[in-house]
């Protein structure tokens, strides 16, 4: 019999199937205080318990990193709500509470479990205008809608996920809610139908039951849960290892490109500040943000609205601001100067210079954003015409608010938009929702299929007829991706020692062996060689040039109808990665 890892958070505390009995604990509503506290004691939770989390992953490769992905997402969340303490204080509405959280976990989704976590906060925040406090009933209500959230943001729902376990929860706290009204009791059954729920997700995705785990989205989501009950409870839960400051977004690598010129030899301002109200009308700020200067972004809702503009002169964009409500977190920077200093910089020799990379909105008006998980995989996205690289992928998934400040960095019409891992894809469509442009993503899942799709680029196409046919290219190369196994595993048939050299095709796990050139071999030895004419090896930070040299003439003896190129690649990880086509 399989013997699942189960939750390491079990609080055996917690009864299964015994009514709640009166106490002091027992309460009728949350206020926004109470529900703050809980976020913060579910954050708490969920960092002491993230290892384990990232520990579940089914395939031993090194990426398992869901538990991170979940906290990133949750602290985003919860800085949000630090930032709004001194609202807390003069008795912020629960309903405020809760849509802060889930702005801020929408901003900083990190993943595809972090995306969904944090369209589940979405939903649970979609209540009533002024709401003071919540009742069992409005809990449940929320649930319900945190639950159709969280399977309206994945294209084609799997059960056995964080879903299921996100369902569980809604179902059991509309029972709860029917049948008392204590918040306290439906918070105990919730988490304990969550628990439930996560231990039967092998019996409905055999992939868990094959690798002996349960689903760690789904372990996020209960872990979550218990910090929150432990906090209603009243009990400490662990202490951030981390203060809120160290998890800032990583600064984007193109962001050194100069803006657009505003005027002839002005940029003018780089304008940004928040604008607090009642009511906002977002299009309509939009609207006329866009007319009063370049590179606008402008994203919130009726009650917070984030501003971003390039302008000649700060006034108007400030005025406007400020005659919709309350400005706050106000930002100017003279980007004039900036410009100076750069150019100084350059005069002075400082660093090589050379001629800069013609970019694709520099002559159709569309800007590509590329994820590249390496220096040199980055360098080729900007050889190719990418307007703006984020450095993202394994281990390191950039969040919305990153992806959707490299869509805005751009000053083409339009952004097209490719993630390059099937981890970061539900965060690019998140950021394509956001965004104050057109964003067409293209589902590209690695490196080389973000190569296939620049190189299928037409200068002479709009943006919509370009991510049609960039994503059509995505089916013209193969990816080859290898690695150490991280853990031991079985998986398809194969079984995985800890320390194994592991070869992934197209993202499936097919090989293993104890040498890279075996591993290979043994993936192109399940390919139809005959249909393919190139092959390019993007070599990792863990490997050298002359070992990455001495692998393409092994390769070139072995097939010499191949045309094979060595390129570095800097990808942390993967040893190797081939782009055959």
């Amino acid at each position: 019999m399989t013997e699942f890892a189960t939750p390491k958070t079990r609080d055996e505390s917690l009864p299964r199937n015994e009514p709640a009995s009166p106490g002091p604990d027992r309460t009728h509503h949350l206020d926004g205080a109470r529900l703050r506290q809980l976020f913060e004691t579910g954050v708490s939770w969920l960092e002491a318990h993230a290892p384990h989390i990232n520990a579940l992953n089914v395939f031993p490769v090194p990426d398992g990193d869901t538990g991170t992905n979940m906290l990133a997402t949750m602290r985003s969340a919860l800085k949000a709500l630090t930032e709004s303490r001194s609202g807390a204080e003069a008795g912020e509405s629960v309903v405020e509470v809760a849509r802060r959280a889930a702005r801020g976990a929408v901003l900083g989704a990190r993943g595809n479990s972090g995306v969904i976590l944090s369209q589940i906060l979405s939903g649970f925040a979609q209540m009533q205008e002024r709401k003071e406090h919540l009742t069992a009933a409005d809990l449940a209500r929320a649930f319900r809608r945190a639950s159709d959230s969280a399977y309206q943001a994945v294209m084609k729902p799997v059960e056995g996920t964080i879903l299921t376990v996100a369902r569980a929860v809604a179902e059991e706290a509309e029972q709860a809610a029917a049948e008392s009204g204590d918040v306290h009791e439906l918070f105990r059954r919730v988490t304990q139908a969550a628990r439930e729920a996560l231990a039967r997700t092998p019996e409905m995705l055999p992939i868990l039951k094959q690798a002996g785990v349960v689903d760690s989205g789904g372990q996020g989501l209960v872990t979550l849960l218990e910090g929150m009950f432990h906090g209603l409870r009243g009990e400490a839960a662990p202490s951030l290892a981390h203060p809120l400051e160290t998890d800032e977004p990583q600064a984007l690598p193109e962001l050194e490109d100069l803006p657009p010129m505003l005027a002839e030899g002005r940029y003018g301002y780089d304008i940004q500040y928040l604008i607090h109200g009642q009511d906002l009308d977002v299009a309509a700020i939009r609207a006329q943000i866009n007319r009063l200067g370049e590179c606008p972004l402008v994203v919130g809702d009726s009650s917070l609205v984030k501003v971003h503009v390039h302008a000649l002169t700060p006034g108007p964009a400030l005025d406007y601001g400020a005659s919709q409500g309350m400005l706050d977190d106000v930002v100017v920077e003279n980007l004039d100067l900036q410009f100076q200093a750069f150019s100084q910089k350059e005069a002075g020799g400082t660093e090589p210079t050379g001629p800069r990379e013609l970019k694709t909105e520099d002559l159709t008006g569309v800007g590509i954003v590329a994820v590249a998980a390496g220096e040199g995989l980055a360098q080729h996205f900007r050889e190719l015409g990418a307007s703006a690289v984020i450095r993202g992928g394994q281990t390191m998934n950039p969040s919305t608010q990153e992806l959707l400040a490299a869509v805005e960095s751009v000053s083409g019409e339009a952004v097209i938009l490719l993630p390059n891992n099937g981890n970061i894809l539900l965060a690019a469509r998140q950021a394509q929702e956001l965004a104050s442009r057109p964003v067409y993503v293209v589902p590209s899942r690695s490196a080389p299929q973000g190569f296939a799709a620049m190189m299928a680029f037409d200068y002479s196409q709009d943006g919509p007829t370009n991510a049609a046919n960039m994503t059509q290219a995505l089916a013209d190369v193969v990816t080859v991706e290898v690695t150490t196994a991280v853990r031991d595993s079985q998986v398809d048939g194969l079984t995985v020692a800890q320390g194994d050299v592991i070869g992934l095709l197209d993202g499936k796990l097919v090989a293993t062996g104890s040498q890279d050139a075996q591993v290979i071999e043994a993936i192109m030895g399940r390919m139809e060689l005959d249909e393919y004419e190139f092959m390019a090896i993007y070599y990792g930070e863990d490997s050298s040039a002359e070992e990455a040299e001495a692998l393409a003439e092994a390769l070139a003896a072995r097939y010499p109808e191949l045309e094979i190129e060595v390129h570095p690649g800097g990808q942390p990880h993967y040893r190797v990665i081939l782009s055959i086509e």
